[in-house]
């Protein structure tokens, strides 16, 4: 008889699971990014001058700004790194279809080999579902969905999940984008 002594290593990449909601203890109405043990890994405080704010900024844990992104046009963002300053563009992204029941977004990021014309990622999905998916070329690199319990008919809208497969994409640059696509509307 033959016994099974595959393992897999150590290394393996996995998918990540971040839970978002404003309502993680301490954050004071600001998003949060919560890893499964209700650690927050990021942050996004929102411009309180307004309401129709432009401008979001991602902090880590410790509160420390990574990226702000600022409204630049109809739809139009910019990503920055750091905190208040407008010098080291990342990305920028672009609204191609804005309809009830659809959204899609394109994000060229700076600095990056590529074509001008040609997106290095696209979003897809439904603002308010908390529905929406992060291709890169014909790969999935993220995805929102809402959090369903057993025998439950509607899922709230104030606590989602944002899983980020495995990949050479920063994490903080998932969130922001997420950010944009679900707050920036």
């Amino acid at each position: 008889m033959a016994t099974w002594t595959h393992v897999y290593p150590a290394a393996v990449p996995i998918p990540v699971d971040l839970f978002v909601s404003k309502k993680h203890p301490g954050l004071n109405g600001d998003l949060g990014f919560a890893d499964s043990l209700g650690n927050i890994v990021f942050k996004v405080n929102f411009d309180k001058i307004s309401k129709s704010s432009s401008k979001r900024v991602l902090l880590d844990a410790s509160g420390n700004p990574l990226i702000t992104v600022f409204r630049d046009g109809k739809g139009s963002w910019q990503g920055f790194k750091g905190g208040d300053s407008r010098e080291d563009l990342i990305f920028r992204v672009n609204r191609t279809v804005k309809k009830l029941t659809r959204t899609e977004l394109e994000v060229f990021l700076v600095g990056e080999i590529s074509r001008e014309s040609t997106p290095d990622f696209k979003m897809k999905g439904f603002a308010f579902q908390r529905s929406c998916t992060i291709y890169r070329s014909d790969s999935i690199v993220a995805q929102t969905s809402l959090m369903y319990k057993l025998h439950q008919i509607y899922a709230g809208r104030s606590k989602f999940r944002l899983t980020i497969f495995p990949g050479s994409v920063d994490h903080s640059l998932i969130a922001s984008l997420i950010v944009i696509f679900l707050y920036g509307q």
